[in-house]
């Protein structure tokens, strides 16, 4: 998954990020508010982490941007504004969850799963289309019963795929849900990651769509 990290602090922001890239998330880290407000709008993520306190504009107003453009993803507010008036408004403003600073980096990793599985309208705790299911804390896969350990990027990649069953996602789309705005791209990860996944699940685990992209099939 590609999170977009908004966070001015920058020993907190580094800790942060380095603790969602073990997590196999992609990351993309700014700054300030404006810089925050023209990456969600530019970039498709799965979850923004937004502190409050930024330079330039107001995690609020970010906040309201957002939502007044109709942006679904995810929003979870990360901040040491423990007012109950700034909980109430961040969340009636469209905030999917409030955390408080400081926090524990593997309860904010729960509660980014969490969320992002209420917005693909499950509250499961596995990924699954019917075939494969995907632990996102132990990153193991299952594929018709048999479990086997995945990499953190074989994880980005299936779990990618299998947010969006049956939808066909291109190189660029899978390329982007690996690899954050710093990182350089491997020349065929793609594929190589998909013949990893392959030949763990086996052959029908992830289907090509010639000249498309690859998908996992919806269930029946």
């Amino acid at each position: 998954m590609r999170v977009l990290l908004v966070e001015d602090d920058r020993m907190i922001g580094a800790a942060v990020q380095q603790a969602l890239s073990d997590a196999a998330y992609a990351v993309d880290w700014t700054t300030d508010g404006e810089q925050a407000l023209a990456a969600a709008l530019a970039q498709a993520y799965d979850v923004v982490l937004l502190d409050l306190g930024l330079p330039l504009r107001d995690g609020i107003d970010v906040l309201r941007q957002l939502r007044a453009r109709n942006a679904h993803v995810p929003i979870l507010i990360v901040t040491a504004r423990d007012e109950v008036e700034d909980r109430i408004a961040g969340l009636d403003l469209g905030a999917d969850d409030y955390v408080l600073k400081p926090f524990d980096v593997q309860e904010l990793l729960a509660r980014m799963r969490a969320v992002v599985r209420r917005q693909g309208g499950s509250a499961a705790p596995l990924l699954t289309n019917g075939r494969i299911a995907l632990d996102p804390v132990t990153r193991e896969a299952a594929f018709e019963g048999r479990g086997v350990p995945l990499s953190a990027r074989e994880f980005a990649l299936l779990q990618a795929l299998l947010l969006r069953p049956g939808a066909i996602l291109s190189r660029q789309e899978l390329e982007e849900r690996i690899y954050g705005w710093n990182e350089e791209v491997e020349s065929n990860i793609v594929e190589v990651l998909i013949h990893g996944i392959r030949r763990k699940l086996g052959p029908t685990a992830i289907r090509n769509v010639r000249g498309v992209g690859w998908c996992v099939d919806r269930a029946a």
